[in-house]
């Protein structure tokens, strides 16, 4: 059941929260309002008992610096699942490879909330005022955070962050021996998705899909049966399948033209000019009638000697999918390729119409 796999998404999202706060600064100013100092509030990963007992428990109250402030720390204290957010059980999806052109397979993500807790510490009241002011007005009460959760299939999501708690904490009561430090602790919560293995998946694609409709309550014995069965068609040419020449120029409005060879051609069958795809409805000899911009490609001019490619004009056998065109048996993945389609009435002997 298990195997091993890393995303690196709790990863990432710790080094995203974190860079929440880079670059954080206060100023200093004088009497007259200009800036005389200019500093950077320094950030860390840690929990902030430790620069606590930094503070408290040095024996020696005579060192020139015992820990500068201002200063923030950060870490991650908890994570719970989401119900509220939940999708499907363990079903999967299919997406694109980041780095190539196969198809993967992967379980829709599941949703996870990390708790994050952020300690400001400051000596003056000043100094802490302006870091939260540069800190609030971005949540109300969430921020959006654009995180890599998968690079393999490049699946970038936007990670709420939510700031759920403030608590205020000055210690100014003491003796003269007693360090004053005020603390700040923000909690915040990161609505974010944990992706599941991701695998090669099978590059088998459906070339034949049939369904079938009954008639009455009694499915086993329905008087009258109608299937509709579609069939994939490629829409360019992947032989590389010239069969003949234009003869003249034509426009983008022609639809009927000579060519120089029309023996290879069918009615009914579709051919490639360059980028556009036309579908044959018949030929005269060496002209043939036909409708332009099909499949949503575009009518366009072509010259006089322009390569005819021809769809589909030879065919080959598929396991359970039967006699189907050689293009359309090399459909790839991603291609966005059309349907041919029909339906069959199957009726009972002893039922009337």
């Amino acid at each position: 059941m298990f195997e091993y796999f890393y995303h690196e998404i709790l990863r990432r999202t710790v080094i995203s929260f974190g860079t929440l706060f880079n670059g954080i600064t206060i100023q200093k100013k004088d009497s007259d309002g200009d800036t005389y100092s200019s500093v950077e509030v320094p950030l860390a990963y840690g929990p902030k008992q430790k620069f606590l007992a930094r503070i408290e428990q040095s024996p020696d109250l005579n060192r020139p610096v015992q820990m500068s402030l201002p200063r923030m720390s950060f870490e991650m204290v908890g994570i719970s699942y989401d119900s509220s957010r939940k999708v499907t059980n363990t079903q999967s999806f299919l997406a694109k490879s980041k780095d190539t052109p196969q198809l993967v397979k992967t379980y829709v993500p599941v949703p996870y909330n990390i708790e994050f807790e952020l300690a400001i510490m400051t000596k003056l009241n000043d100094d802490m005022l302006q870091i939260v002011e540069q800190i609030l007005p971005y949540f109300q009460p969430s921020f959006n955070l654009t995180i890599d959760l998968n690079s393999t299939i490049g699946e970038k999501k936007d990670v709420p962050v939510i700031l759920s708690n403030l608590n205020m904490q000055d210690d100014y009561e003491g003796d003269f021996s007693t360090r004053r430090v005020l603390y700040y602790t923000l909690r915040f919560t990161a609505k974010t998705y944990l992706f599941g293995p991701t695998s090669t998946a099978s590059r088998d694609i459906i070339k034949r899909s049939t369904v079938s409709y009954l008639t009455g309550s009694d499915t086993t014995n329905a008087t009258r049966e109608l299937t509709y069965s579609a069939t994939a068609r490629a829409l360019k040419s992947y032989t590389n399948n010239v069969v003949t020449t234009l003869a003249q120029d034509i426009t983008a409005t022609t639809k009927t033209f000579e060519v120089a060879d029309a023996t290879g051609i069918k009615a009914d069958k579709y051919i490639f000019i360059g980028d556009e795809e036309l579908f044959v409805r018949s030929k005269t000899d060496n002209k043939i009638t036909v409708d332009r911009g099909r499949d949503n490609t575009k009518a366009e001019k072509h010259v006089s000697g322009a390569d005819v490619k021809g769809i589909d004009y030879t065919t080959t056998t598929l396991p359970s999918v039967g006699t189907i065109g050689v293009d359309s048996a090399l459909i790839e993945d991603g291609d966005n390729f059309g349907f041919d389609g029909g339906y069959l009435w199957k009726v009972a002997a002893n039922s009337k119409i």
